[in-house]
């Protein structure tokens, strides 16, 4: 019988440096985290380890969070330049898809089924936070207002939900997506009382999975916030997630304290892996 939840390196120590984060899976397998040997890049990882720079980020960018598109394309969060660059995954081309001089320092993204990107906003030094929307013309709106330190965040199996962590204050939020992309009825599902939030994906049964940084461990919390199980990991500091290997059942984690991607088995398919699926998108090779 398979083994479940036990987490194994998938990339050497040290590989990526301390601000490794991310990950991202293509059709094809790969998965690219950001920062990989030096700040400002984005690797690419294969499913046996082997790394490599796929692309470096122009300017002073550098990125955090990385999500496919329903077309195939890669978006990035860039937070020193305040930009969601557009990635060609085939060719590597770098486009800027929206920018915005009062995000404070765009984090996290979340992609919906039409191709609304939502992203989280941390202000750190206010231990503050919003939630942006980008609409597919690249034109952003202010979604939500009035956070904490808005980081991880990712959008419900029906397209309903939005889910936003808060970092600092442990708090999970959902809020309902309205059919034109506005958010309302806010509400906390979950709360923490020690140890940081930082990355979260959903898997197809609306399961979240969050890191904790400082505890070491992904939780998995049911769509109304139930713990259902809590993931061990090498490395005290897990800052992000996602879903891959051939069926959409391998957990990727960038660990910052080794500086390294980790791996482990899961029950069910990340969800962004099933839409993907589902919609045909050709693989990057």
């Amino acid at each position: 019988m398979e083994r479940l939840h036990v987490a194994s390196a998938l990339t050497p120590p040290q590989s990526f440096t301390f601000g490794v984060e991310g990950p991202a899976v293509d059709a094809a397998g790969n998965v690219y985290a950001v920062n990989f040997a030096r700040q400002q890049t984005i690797g690419k990882v294969k499913p046996n380890g082997e790394a490599a720079v796929f692309v470096t980020l122009p300017g002073t960018s550098v990125a955090n969070g990385i999500r496919f598109g329903p077309d195939g394309a890669m978006f990035v969060a860039d937070y020193v330049e305040h930009t969601i660059y557009r990635i060609d995954p085939a060719s590597g081309a770098i486009a800027v898809h929206a920018r915005e001089a009062a995000m404070s320092q765009p984090n996290d993204l979340a992609i919906t089924a039409g191709g609304v990107i939502y992203a989280s906003d941390p202000d750190w030094k206010k231990n503050a936070g919003r939630v942006w929307r980008i609409d597919p013309d690249g034109s952003v709106t202010l979604a939500a207002d009035q956070l904490g330190t808005a980081n991880g965040i990712d959008v419900s199996p029906d397209g309903r939900t939005l889910y936003v962590n808060e970092s600092v204050q442990r708090n999970i939020w959902a809020f309902t997506i309205a059919p034109d992309g506005t958010l309302g009825g806010k509400r906390r599902i979950a709360s923490f009382a020690d140890f940081a939030l930082d990355g979260m994906r959903v898997d197809v049964d609306g399961n979240l999975y969050v890191t904790r940084i400082g505890k070491g461990t992904v939780v998995k919390l049911s769509p109304q916030g139930r713990i259902l199980a809590e993931i061990a990991l090498p490395g005290k500091k897990p800052s992000n997630i996602s879903f891959g290997g051939p069926d959409g059942r391998t957990a990727y984690v960038t660990e910052v304290e080794n500086g390294q991607l980790l791996q482990f088995r899961v029950a069910r398919p990340g969800l962004e892996w099933q839409q993907r699926q589902a919609g045909g998108v050709k693989a990057a090779q």
